[in-house]
């Protein structure tokens, strides 16, 4: 299923070349609407305490029953380190505080995906699923995994937490320029 109607004034979109790719753009005079693409956004949370990661187990689709790392999408009018933090919270009851950027996952489909992974601080709490996306959360050490159905793409991350090298993009909170509204992150 595609968009056929202008998100701005509701006229019907054709398919022009935009730049050297085709793009579906408003027709209605005036109007200057291209659709751009279907993006979304996630973000993950590498939490350790004590050589342990936490770990939240999926109630729900996608990926019911397999342990990841908490995280989401953002939303609309939130900055990405803001995100990280509220899903950590609701997810698995744990205070964490952003240390960096560590990875990022680039996953184009019908729906194309980013993902940024934050290396994050224990602050405080004991995990505690939150019942509804997640039935289980804990820290866990790596022999510990071992015998639990850790997600492939959550194993990863688990390597880059624990043996990851360099120290990543950090948020830059005092740029040589003010940018209100915005995250930005730096090595």
């Amino acid at each position: 299923m595609g968009i056929n109607y202008c998100l701005s004034c509701g006229a019907p979109l054709e398919v022009r070349d935009i730049d050297g790719t085709p793009r579906k753009a408003c027709m209605a005079e005036g109007c200057n609407f291209v659709h751009w693409g279907n993006y979304s956004v996630g973000v993950g949370a590498l939490v350790v305490r004590n050589e342990k990661v936490l770990l939240v187990r999926r109630a729900q689709e996608p990926g019911k029953g397999y342990w990841t790392n908490p995280g989401g999408y953002i939303e609309q009018h939130e900055l990405i380190h803001e995100t990280i933090r509220r899903e950590v919270l609701e997810e698995a009851g744990v205070v964490a505080e952003v240390r960096n950027i560590v990875a990022v996952r680039d996953y184009p489909r019908n729906i194309h995906n980013v993902y940024i992974a934050f290396a994050m601080d224990y602050v405080a709490g004991e995990p505690v699923p939150d019942g509804v996306e997640v039935d289980a959360a804990g820290f866990y050490s790596l022999q510990e995994m071992e015998s639990m159905n850790v997600a492939g793409f959550t194993k990863w991350l688990v390597d880059v937490a624990l043996h990851g090298q360099g120290e990543g993009l950090k948020e830059d909170k005092e740029p040589i320029v003010q940018f209100d509204g915005y995250g930005l992150f730096r090595i």
